[in-house]
């Protein structure tokens, strides 16, 4: 063994303390007695020491959120009765499985089950936009107007997309809903200001839900006065007992019977090429009517509640700035499908019963879809109506609930108990009953749903004022806060929309002295 002496000799003799000091080079001490004299050094050290600092904080941060997020997602599982939860941030199903007699927990990724993960609050609110009310209105939109309408629509869906994504960056940021945030940044009034103009809205919408379910089951030959109490029973149920997010995706699917809009639309050969120059150029008119349909329009596309219900909805899943671009794909992949399906809806009514005037009931509305279905039209038409009703009729009362709950500040979610939130689901509760009450009586469904969004509409300018100055002001969203360019669109789609709704209250204010 001659390694230890080769290394020896390699080495040599081992150096005393002073033969070290004698021996080092200037160059190599000359750093080391520079790092110790020179002061300037110094704040370098610290700024170091303080960035690490803030990494390991923010380090923290992220661990407690995503321990939060994960606590909500046990909670929401052990109330829906499974382990099957979806995560956000990888995009994951999470499923027990069994391996030597212990249940050991499997991730596993899947494309099939991408859209099933990253279907969240913007997906599900935007489609609640296409309930009974909004059918009604983007088809009498085309059995008034034709295509007319069509560029109004391509606006309105522009500000959608624009309100839906700051509304998710407000919650996934801040970590707060937008009735929080309204009472934070706000003052008592202006808080209350904006708190009765969505309750004043949403009590009209959840009235129109239950109506539209009512008309629905009418087209199969079931009475609303037996159909709709069944309905409110089973929404409410579905909420309080902790299996509304496996319901809310059941009505999803149903409500994509509307999906069968874009085929009627192909099938029912419009005049292709005055839709494209509806969609291109502006083709409005100076009418009363128009007005009036064009701030249900509005008042149906870009709902306040829908709003409300998608920042609450990231808040409630746990979301953090980390989970912003996931959400925001979520806002506005929701934003366009909607209102591809309601520009197809005003596309397919036009080519079936263009020019015939105002709609009077929901099987006029259901011949829109005649080139698809056939004599089944009115069934097609009756599920995609209860699907979208029911997603509603839940979302509606929701958006309320967290409105109120996040402004008094008390707990607010889905996944507890009524003993948990006595507050946000008593609102809830209250909501339903009332909604279904109401659909009980005597009225037109038609002047019923068109008129609950002329209402949206006049209300709308109010929450998205709050929204916009909300997302430019850095001291709530920092960095995150609306840019310049971004800004600006903003604002001109506000203005937009709040013109026109003061345009259509003014209208109807010197109507009732006779004057125009």
């Amino acid at each position: 063994m001659t390694a230890g002496p080769e290394k020896n000799q390699l080495q040599g003799p081992a150096a005393t303390p002073e033969q070290e000091g004698a021996h080092i080079p200037e160059s190599a001490a000359a750093p080391d007695r520079e790092a110790v004299q020179d002061p300037a050094t110094a704040p370098e050290r610290e700024t170091a020491g303080e960035e690490g600092q803030e990494r390991t904080a923010r380090q923290e941060r992220k661990a407690a959120a995503a321990r939060t997020a994960r606590a909500r997602q046990a909670a929401g599982a052990r109330d829906t009765g499974g382990w099957a939860a979806q995560s956000w941030a990888g995009l994951t199903s999470r499923t027990r499985i069994r391996l030597g007699g212990v249940r050991l927990p499997r991730v596993r990724k899947s494309r099939i089950f991408l859209f099933l993960a990253i279907l969240g609050p913007g997906v599900v609110a935007a489609n609640a936009g296409n309930d009974a009310a909004g059918i009604a209105t983007y088809a009498s939109a085309g059995s008034e107007f034709i295509y007319r309408t069509l560029f109004f629509m391509v606006l309105v869906t522009v500000a959608l997309v624009l309100v839906q994504e700051m509304a998710v960056r407000l919650g996934t940021y801040t970590g707060k809903g937008l009735a929080a945030l309204i009472r934070e940044q706000f003052s008592l009034r202006f808080t209350a200001l904006a708190l009765g103009c969505v309750l004043l809205a949403n009590t009209g919408l959840v009235v129109s839900e239950f109506a539209g379910i009512g008309a629905a089951f009418g087209l199969l030959g079931v009475s609303r006065y037996i159909i709709i109490p069944i309905a409110a029973v089973a929404i409410w149920a579905l909420v309080l007992f902790g299996s509304y997010r496996y319901a809310e995706r059941i009505f999803l699917v149903m409500s994509l019977a509307f999906l069968a809009y874009p085929i009627a639309a192909i099938l029912g050969h419009p005049d292709w090429a005055q839709v494209g120059q509806n969609l291109v150029i502006p083709q409005f008119e100076t009418s009363k009517a128009f007005l009036l349909l064009g701030v249900a329009l509005i008042g149906t596309t870009v709902s306040p509640y829908m709003q409300l219900y998608a920042a609450a909805g990231v808040v409630d899943k746990g979301a953090d700035p980390a989970d912003y671009p996931r959400a925001r794909i979520d806002a506005i992949s929701g934003a366009l499908f909607a209102c591809i399906v309601s520009v197809t809806i005003i596309i397919a009514t036009a080519a079936a019963i263009g020019g015939k005037g105002p709609l009077s009931s929901a099987s006029e509305a259901a011949k829109a879809l005649e080139p698809v279905a056939g004599s089944g039209a009115e069934v097609l038409f009756a599920i995609g109506l209860i699907g979208a009703s029911a997603l509603a009729g839940a979302v509606v009362p929701l958006s309320s609930a967290y409105a109120i709950s996040e402004a008094v500040g008390v707990e607010r979610s889905v996944s507890r108990r009524f003993t948990e939130a006595r507050l946000f689901l008593g609102l809830f509760t209250v909501q339903v009953i009332i909604g279904a009450s109401l659909a009980l009586t005597h009225i037109n469904l038609i002047t019923l749903l068109i008129g609950t969004q002329v209402l949206q509409g006049i209300v709308t300018p109010v929450i998205l004022v709050y929204i916009l100055i909300l997302t430019n002001r850095r001291s709530v969203l920092g960095k995150a806060a609306n840019r310049p360019v971004f800004r600006i669109v903003a604002t001109i789609c506000v203005a937009g929309i709040s013109a026109m709704s003061l345009l259509l209250l003014g209208s109807t204010v010197l109507g009732f002295f006779g004057i125009g």
